[in-house]
């Protein structure tokens, strides 16, 4: 995995249960330059409650971790030494049954140019959704503490549009975006974009993870969802779009196959788990095409779980 692009994602791991369902496996990941961490990585296995992994499988729910030190994270030599700052772990549920657990990692860097949040609604405590906690530039002092005084009801600001619709939601420019709460506070600190993704848990709480960041250092290359077609077919079709070079996307002139050998997008969909390559131009159909338009060697597909079913998939591309 490649980033020309200074992109706010700069690695990322899926870790599936093994057999016998005691302890979760290296299931793939992106890397980028990093091969001393992939190669740890790789070789690593946890079991419940062990290290950020084992701990989101323990806890069912995401586990955010704005710094390695102090925490039970245990690559942290490695990780500092690949430049890799703070880390997301999501547990991907269908129902109660756990299908793997999905880590997003920022560098420094790209931490100082946007911020890394978790928010929660704990239906027998409130009504609305706090932050449990955030990873902040250093230039976002006042978004981080008009953040940890927010609190927004169902539908109100962009983690809970992404809470209310049980989809992605991703906004290009916060400035303009008048459902974002904190767009004074984020224009200050140079943040400009927005995405928002709900997290199944196991628990009866609603979680979103929300990714804000500058222009210069968008999350991703390219941004995706993919979502059933209508009419009944066996097939998904793009309901979102957004390429780095391109500018906003129109919808796909032909839909991603619900099949066995459809590549990663259908995989994520019908296993309810993610899917990723370092070959993304390969990847058959239009999602190839996206690779290949935007020059992306690598993609993630993540599936968005609403009420214990696979609702729609968000592709990312490097």
């Amino acid at each position: 995995m490649t980033t020309p692009l200074n992109t706010f994602i700069r690695a990322t791991e899926i870790w599936v249960p093994s057999t016998d369902g005691l302890l979760l496996e290296f299931g793939g990941g992106l890397f980028a330059g990093a091969a001393h961490f992939a190669a740890i990585s790789r070789a690593m296995c946890f079991g419940r409650a062990e290290g950020l992994p084992g701990t989101a499988w323990e806890e069912g729910r995401p586990i955010l971790l704005k710094q390695f030190e102090g925490s039970n994270f245990r690559r942290t030599a490695a990780a500092k030494a690949a430049g890799l700052g703070c880390a997301v772990a999501l547990p991907m549920f269908l129902g109660d049954a756990l299908t793997s657990v999905l880590v997003f990692f920022c560098s420094e860097d790209a931490a100082q140019g946007g911020a890394l949040e978790l928010w929660r609604n704990n239906p027998r405590v409130t009504t609305d959704m706090t932050l449990v906690d955030g990873r902040y530039g250093a230039d976002a002092a006042a978004l981080e503490a008009l953040s940890r005084e927010t609190f927004l009801p169902r539908g109100t600001g962009l983690p809970g549009l992404a809470w209310q619709r049980g989809s992605a939601v991703f906004m290009p420019d916060l400035g303009t975006a008048g459902r974002f709460l904190r767009g004074e506070e984020a224009a200050s600190a140079g943040i400009h974009r927005g995405l928002a993704i709900p997290c199944p848990t196991r628990a009866n709480e609603n979680h979103v993870l929300t990714l804000l960041t500058s222009a210069a250092t968008p999350i991703a290359r390219r941004i995706e969802t993919w979502s059933p077609a209508s009419g009944g077919s066996r097939s998904l079709q793009r309901s979102f779009g957004l390429c780095e070079g391109e500018g906003a996307l129109a919808a796909a002139a032909t839909g991603v196959p619900l099949e066995a050998d459809a590549g990663c997008v259908a995989s994520a969909f019908m296993r309810g788990m993610p899917a990723l390559t370092n070959q993304a131009a390969a990847e058959p159909g239009p999602v190839g095409a996206s690779a290949g338009a935007c020059g992306a060697d690598a993609m993630v597909a993540v599936p968005i779980i609403s009420e214990g079913v696979v609702a729609e998939v968000l592709a990312l591309y490097f």
